[in-house]
C-alpha cells in the first residue's frame, strides 16, 4: 500500500488576494484622483471669484459714498483702487439725481486669468454743498 498524500494547495499565477485587492485600488484612485484635482480647482476658482466679486461691491460702495460728498473722479479712483486692487476699473457717472460709480476687475486666477469678470455697480445721492444754515437769509 501506498501512503496517502494530502492535496498540495493550488497554485495561484495571480499573486493573493490582498496583492490583486492592493492593485485595484491603485487603479481606482488613478481614475479618480482627476476628478478630484478638478473638483478642487472648480472650488477655489468660485471662491476666488467671490472674494472679487466682495472686494469690488466693497469698493464701488465706497466710491459712491466719496463721490456722493462732493470728491472728484481722481480721489473716488484712488479710494476704489485702495479697496479693490490696481487692476480695477472705475468709471464715475454723475447725474443731477444720482452718482453712480462702476467697478470692473478680473478675478485672478493664474494661468486662467481673464476667465471670470465682476462688474458692480454702485449708487448714491449727493450729499448738498454749499446749503445756507438753517436761519440764514432770512
Amino acid at each position: 500500500m501506498r501512503p496517502v498524500r494530502a492535496p498540495h494547495p493550488p497554485l495561484h499565477r495571480h499573486g493573493t488576494e490582498a496583492d490583486q485587492q492592493r492593485g485595484s485600488v491603485t487603479a481606482e484612485l488613478a481614475v479618480l484622483l482627476p476628478a478630484v484635482v478638478l473638483a478642487i480647482v472648480v472650488i477655489l476658482a468660485v471662491a476666488s471669484a467671490g472674494v472679487m466679486q466682495v472686494r469690488c461691491a466693497d469698493a464701488a460702495r465706497a466710491g459712491a459714498r466719496a463721490a456722493a460728498l462732493g470728491q472728484d473722479d481722481a480721489q473716488v479712483a484712488a479710494v476704489v483702487h485702495q479697496l479693490a486692487g490696481e487692476d480695477a476699473t472705475v468709471t464715475v457717472t454723475r447725474s443731477e439725481e444720482w452718482v453712480d460709480v462702476r467697478v470692473a476687475a478680473e478675478v485672478p486666477l493664474g494661468p486662467l486669468s481673464g476667465v471670470l469678470h465682476t462688474d458692480v455697480v454702485f449708487s448714491a445721492l449727493p450729499e448738498p454743498t454749499g446749503a445756507a444754515e438753517p436761519g440764514e437769509g432770512t
